[in-house]
């Protein structure tokens, strides 16, 4: 009988982590899920880890085959945990004999000048230059991220956006599916993007948005200066040559919202 993998997956209550761990069972892990505050009750193996000081990698790591590094701070202090905290990971990583290291980033972070890119891009050089076996798997936005943006001017009576700004949102569950491919025994190194199936400006997407939720807002255009606004503008963080994701935006919203309400 073929011994299961076992997988450590970081930043596991988030909302790719969420989704990681019941595909990685389905696919035959034994899954340890790692968090600074994990649930008391569920189906897998609960670690209390804190990347800020490193707090708890030791146990976490423990007989571990399979790492992927889904712990992020987009909205925190990403240098601390995206940098030094993977850098810190990786290191106990090597101590463990960790076979592979499966690091999750996003797609466009080696041009996009935006601070929490670039701190992403040193962990991505980190994870590379690291003596842990390791693969690097950038993603592109999720529907659900598009959703939460677009969910916060709901309520303003004029919708001041990037109308320009081109993105190729994926459905989380299906970027999972990727990443849960990669998290083998073999490391690969820098796989192919995985993006969704279409690449949209942020006016369309908010266009669909707002007939589908049934609020009735113009959109105008926010015009955005410097290089960050230009590298979205011009689809830096698109990768249409790897539509991986099927679900489109109107299916996912349609699935989101029952039906379209009035606000």
């Amino acid at each position: 009988m073929t011994p299961r993998t076992r997988t450590l997956v970081t930043g596991a209550t988030g909302t790719l982590g969420n989704e990681l761990r019941p595909r990685l069972r389905e696919a035959g892990h034994d899954v340890r899920a790692a968090s600074r505050s994990p649930p008391t009750a569920d189906d897998d193996e609960w670690v209390e880890l804190d990347l800020l000081d490193g707090t708890g990698l030791e146990e976490a790591l423990t007989a571990i085959d399979v790492v992927i590094h889904a712990a992020s701070a987009p909205r925190g202090d990403s240098e601390a945990v995206d940098v030094r905290g993977t850098e810190r990971l990786l290191e106990a990583a090597e101590g463990a004999d960790v076979a592979n290291v499966v690091y999750v980033s996003i797609v466009g972070v080696d041009a996009i000048p935006y601070s929490y890119y670039q701190h992403k891009y040193r962990a991505e050089r980190a994870v590379a230059a690291s003596s842990v076996p390791s693969t690097i798997v950038r993603a592109t936005q999720f529907h659900s991220f598009v959703f939460e943006l677009l969910e916060t001017v709901t309520r303003v009576p004029v919708w001041a956006l990037p109308t320009r700004f081109r993105i190729q949102p994926i459905d989380v569950g299906e970027a999972a599916d990727a990443i849960v491919e990669r998290a083998t025994l073999e490391p690969r190194g820098r796989v192919p993007d995985v993006g969704g199936p279409d690449v949209r400006t942020v006016r369309e997407l908010a266009s669909t948005y707002r007939d589908t939720t049934g609020v009735r807002r113009p959109i105008v255009r926010l015009p955005i200066p410097g290089s960050t606004a230009a590298e979205f503008r011009s689809g830096t963080a698109t990768c249409p040559d790897r539509s991986v994701g099927t679900i489109s935006w109107e299916e996912w919203l349609d699935g989101r919202l029952e039906s379209p309400r009035v606000r």
